[in-house]
C-alpha cells in the first residue's frame, strides 16, 4: 500500500500543475533548494528523483519517485526549508513557485486534497519522529528559556531541546563553542551557526514563521489567530478578499493551549486546541491569507479612506476593514512575586512540552472552566496527583458536565473547593505553595502550578478608540447606544451590524466581544458570518 505521505499525482493532475510552473531538466546531481531558504520552490518529478537529506542526522529521508513531489505546509506560510533537495542525474522536474502552488491549490481541489493531506502527514512526522532541527540549549527551569520553547512549540517549528540540568550533551556543547551557563538560552542551527540569549521574534524570523508582505491596502486585516480569528480569515480569503492576519504568539489563542477538545463539532474523538489551529491556519494560507507571527498591535489610526495599524516589528499594516480577534488572556494569580515563576514553575497552558516535568510528580490547576478541567485530564495520565483548584463551591458553574464528571471519577484528581493559593517559594524554581482553605493555611510541595483563572481582554491598545463595555470587552451590534456611535455617513444611514463596532469597519469577533459565548465553536461561528457584514461595509465604501 502506498505511504500516504509520499502519494503519486495522476497524469492528470501534473499536466494542470504544468500551467503553474516551468519543466528543467538536471543532466547532473544538482541541490534544487537547501536547508534554510526561504520561499523555495515545489517540485514534481517528471524523470529520475529527487533525495530529501536531513543534514542534521545526515541521512536521507525519503526519495521522490515519478509523479512525487517535494514539499510540506511550511511552504504555505513561507517558513524556512528543513531539509536538503538534491537531484539524481538526468532528472526532470516541475517547478513552480510558492505563490503559484498557492493559486493551484485554490483552484484545484482534487490536487489540493492530495498536496495537503500530504503536507499535513510530512510536518507530523518531522515534529514526532525525526531527532533535529534547531537546537535549543538551556535550563528547563529558566523563564526564557520556556519563552522560546513555548514559541517553538506552539508554531509547530522542528526542533530539540537540551536541557543543562539533566543533560551532559548539554555541556559538551557550550564547551566546544567556549560559551558558559551565563550565555543560555542558545540557538543552533544545522550549519553550528549559534545565537546567545535570542529573542522570540528573532526565532521567529529566523525560522520563517514571521513574514514579510506586500505594502498595499488590504482588504481585511485580522488581528488574532485563535479560533475566531483564523475562521474570519479562511472565509474571507476563500471568498476573494485580500487578507493579512497577525498573532502576538501562535495560532490556537487561548483555545491553542487546550490538550483535548472533545465537545467541537465533527470531533468525535477529540482533537487538540493545536492540532486544530494548525489546520485553520494552513486552510487560511490554502486561499491565500497572508499570516506573520509575532505581531502585537500597538496603534491605529484612520485617514478618512483605510486603517492604519502599527505593530511590533516595525510592521505598518493598511486595511479597508480590520477585524479584532485578540481574544482574552489568562489573569495572573494575585501574588506579588508571581513574576519571578512564570515560566518556572508557573504556567498558563498545559501541553506536551510540559509532561516531563510532571511525570509523577503532584501538580495544582487553578480554575473552574474547560480549559482547566481538559488540563486536568491530560496532565493525570503523566502526574502522581492533580489538585484542582477553585474559589468556590461549584465545580459545574463554568464547565461542562461531560469534565466535571470525568474529574470526579477519576482517582488521580483531586478537587479543592474554596482554596486559594497565597504563598509561593523557591529559589530559581518553585519549590512548594500555600494554600488557604476557609481559612486554614496549608504548606504543599509542588513545583508546577497552572493557572487557568478569569480572562482579561486584549484590547489595550484600542483604549479610547472604540467603545468597550466596564471589563474592557468590545461593545457591538445592539449593545451599543446611538451617542456611541463614531458620527459619520454611514451610521447617519444605518445602525451598526451585529458585530461591528462603534467604529463602521472595525469588528469584533470571539472572546474579545462583549456578551459573546465563550466556547470554540460560538468563536468560529461569528468568525465566518463577519465576513457578510465585512462584504456590505466594503460596498458602502464604492
Amino acid at each position: 500500500m502506498k505511504d500516504p505521505r509520499f502519494p503519486e499525482l495522476t497524469h492528470n493532475q501534473v499536466t494542470k500543475l504544468k500551467d503553474y510552473g516551468s519543466v528543467e531538466d538536471y543532466k547532473d546531481p544538482t541541490r534544487v533548494f537547501a536547508l534554510g531558504d526561504n520561499l523555495y520552490d515545489f517540485f514534481v518529478i517528471l524523470k529520475g528523483a529527487i533525495n530529501i537529506n536531513d543534514p542534521y542526522n545526515k541521512t536521507t529521508i525519503v526519495t521522490h519517485g515519478k509523479y512525487e513531489f517535494s514539499g510540506d505546509s511550511g511552504m504555505l506560510s513561507n517558513r524556512a526549508a528543513q531539509f536538503h533537495a538534491d537531484t539524481i542525474a538526468n532528472t526532470s522536474l516541475l517547478r513552480i513557485k510558492p505563490n503559484r502552488l498557492k493559486e493551484a491549490i485554490s483552484k484545484n481541489s482534487d490536487i489540493s486534497d492530495v498536496l495537503l493531506n500530504a503536507f499535513l502527514l510530512r510536518q507530523q512526522t518531522v515534529l514526532s519522529e525525526i531527532s533535529g532541527g534547531l537546537k535549543l540549549v538551556g535550563s528547563a527551569k529558566s523563564n526564557a528559556t520556556y519563552e522560546i520553547r513555548d514559541f517553538l512549540e506552539k508554531n509547530h517549528i522542528w526542533h530539540n531541546f537540551i536541557d543543562t540540568d539533566s543533560e551532559d550533551e548539554a555541556l559538551e556543547l557550550l564547551k566546544s563553542f567556549d560559551l558558559t551557563e551565563q550565555d543560555l538560552p542558545i540557538l543552533i542551527n544545522s550549519e553550528s551557526k549559534v545565537c546567545k540569549q535570542p529573542s522570540v521574534d528573532e526565532v521567529a524570523r529566523y525560522s520563517g514563521v514571521l513574514m514579510d508582505f506586500e505594502d498595499k491596502i488590504f482588504d481585511v486585516l485580522v488581528i488574532g489567530a485563535g479560533p475566531a480569528g483564523l475562521a474570519a480569515s479562511v472565509y474571507a480569503a476563500s471568498e476573494g478578499l485580500e487578507v493579512v492576519t497577525i498573532d502576538s504568539q501562535a495560532p490556537g489563542g487561548q483555545a491553542g493551549k487546550s490538550s483535548k477538545i472533545e465537545n467541537y463539532l465533527g470531533f468525535p474523538t477529540g482533537i487538540s486546541g493545536g492540532d486544530l489551529a494548525n489546520r485553520a491556519y494552513i486552510q487560511a494560507q490554502k486561499f491565500g491569507c497572508n499570516i506573520s507571527i509575532p505581531h502585537r498591535a500597538k496603534r491605529l489610526e484612520y485617514n478618512q479612506d483605510h486603517f492604519i495599524v502599527y505593530a511590533t516589528n516595525d510592521k505598518v499594516i493598511k486595511s479597508k476593514t480590520i477585524i479584532v480577534a485578540t481574544g482574552a488572556a489568562y489573569r495572573r494569580l494575585p501574588l506579588e512575586n508571581i513574576e519571578d515563576y512564570e515560566g518556572s514553575g508557573i504556567y498558563y497552558s498545559a501541553t506536551g512540552m510540559d509532561v516531563s516535568n510532571c511525570i509523577d510528580q503532584p501538580v495544582v490547576i487553578v480554575g473552574g472552566g474547560n480549559s482547566a478541567g481538559q488540563a486536568a485530564m491530560f496532565l493525570s495520565n503523566h502526574a502522581k496527583m492533580v489538585y484542582v483548584m477553585i474559589r468556590g463551591n461549584d465545580l459545574g458553574a463554568k464547565m461542562s458536565d461531560y469534565l466535571v464528571q470525568r474529574l470526579e471519577a477519576s482517582e488521580k484528581i483531586e478537587i479543592l473547593r474554596e482554596t486559594e493559593i497565597t504563598k509561593l517559594r523557591g529559589d530559581h524554581h518553585l519549590e512548594s505553595i500555600t494554600i488557604s482553605t476557609n481559612g486554614e493555611n496549608k504548606d504543599m510541595e509542588v513545583s508546577n502550578v497552572f493557572s487557568f483563572i478569569g480572562a482579561q481582554p486584549n484590547t489595550r491598545w484600542m483604549d479610547g478608540i472604540v467603545v468597550t463595555n466596564d471589563r474592557g470587552f468590545l461593545c457591538t451590534g445592539t449593545s451599543l447606544i446611538k451617542k456611541d456611535l463614531t458620527k459619520c455617513d454611514i451610521y447617519s444611514k444605518r445602525e451598526p451590524q451585529a458585530l461591528e463596532s462603534s467604529i463602521p469597519g472595525i469588528f469584533a469577533v470571539g472572546d474579545v466581544r462583549a456578551d459573546s459565548v465563550k466556547r470554540v465553536a460560538s468563536a468560529v461561528g461569528e468568525g465566518s458570518v463577519v465576513v457578510s457584514m465585512i462584504h456590505r461595509y466594503l460596498s458602502e465604501l464604492s
